[in-house]
């Protein structure tokens, strides 16, 4: 048995932001998936994933019992697969930011879920809602309050436009440029990042007024610009954006970016060769990088290895 594949996520900009009602932009990255399966001798992996589901079955049926007109699950076939040793066979590394439990979450309700709502048909802003509602409730088990967004990219594999917490809609960006020299790309810290506590660090933040006030004034004001330049595909103002919220976050963010970073991320923002944000909540895992010229990050960031999200 091997159940259909669903893919990482990247949230290009809203980090943070859109925990205070800054715009988002989401995209599918194809690169990483998973899917559910079962294996005649399982690997010790699968074991693992297989007892996590366990637990899982009981946290769902928890949700289903308080939330009875959110989503119900067909729990029998959902608890006779799992005892036959079903697991989440995935290449999404877990704590690098690129959504590995919302592509479980995604797998479980496109199998499990009664009445759910599918790609195929109209997606009308409630539709989407509801199903950012269901997926934010699934994925809260993973790692404490979740919004949702992640398993909705993996479910429906198209970009997502945040324009508020309660105004998203599918959206399309303009084609990749494959002949292009600028870049979107990810940098590998070569640690793992936990959420919960980095979100428990600018939450502590939160409480600070001159904070509040970087948030909105500077930090969503530069996000905001970012995914609308993003959109209409206007390269020249989305640099100038980004080279601004780069300088944001550097000032305003240095728990989440990984310490042996931080020169790094201000050299970019010196020469112009490349600038840096956040990938999801930080602390390790993967850094989004930018660069106008890919071939001139590559050599300023030599013995880094770079992988290519999308080309303009």
């Amino acid at each position: 048995m091997k159940g259909p594949l669903f893919y990482s996520k990247i949230l290009l900009f809203g980090e943070y932001g859109i925990i205070k009602d800054s715009k988002g932009l989401s995209i599918p990255y194809n690169f990483f998936k998973g899917a559910l399966k079962t294996d005649e001798n399982p690997s010790e992996t699968a074991k693992k994933s297989n007892t996590s589901l366990r637990e899982y079955v009981g946290y769902l049926e928890m949700i289903h019992k308080n939330s009875p007109d959110l989503v119900s699950f067909d729990f029998e076939a959902l608890k006779a697969d799992v005892s036959g040793g079903m697991y989440f066979d995935s290449s999404i590394p877990q704590g690098y930011g690129v959504g590995s439990s919302g592509a479980l979450v995604a797998a479980i309700y496109d199998k499990y879920a009664q009445d759910k709502i599918t790609v195929l048909e109209n997606l009308t802003r409630e539709k989407l809602l509801k199903l950012k509602a269901i997926f934010g409730k699934m994925e809260s088990f993973f790692h404490g309050k979740s919004s949702g967004l992640d398993p909705l990219n993996s479910y429906l594999s198209i970009p997502i436009l945040i324009n508020s917490q309660d105004n998203i809609e599918s959206t399309s960006i303009p084609t990749q440029n494959s002949e292009g020299k600028g870049a979107v790309f990810l940098l590998d810290s070569g640690s793992t990042g936990e959420t919960a506590p980095m979100v428990q660090i600018f939450m502590e933040k939160m409480k600070q007024e001159g904070f509040r006030n970087m948030l909105k004034d500077q930090f969503i004001k530069h996000t905001d610009a970012c995914v609308e330049d993003f959109v209409s595909g206007n390269v020249k103002s989305l640099f100038g954006n980004l080279k601004q919220l780069s300088h944001v976050v550097l000032d305003n963010f240095k728990p989440m970016i990984p310490a042996k970073f931080h020169d790094l991320w201000k050299k970019g923002i010196e020469t112009n060769d490349y600038y840096l944000k956040l990938c999801g909540s930080g602390g390790g895992g993967y850094i989004l990088g930018f660069a106008e010229d890919l071939d001139k990050a590559k050599k300023a960031l030599k013995g880094y290895n770079l992988e290519v999200v999308y080309n303009f």
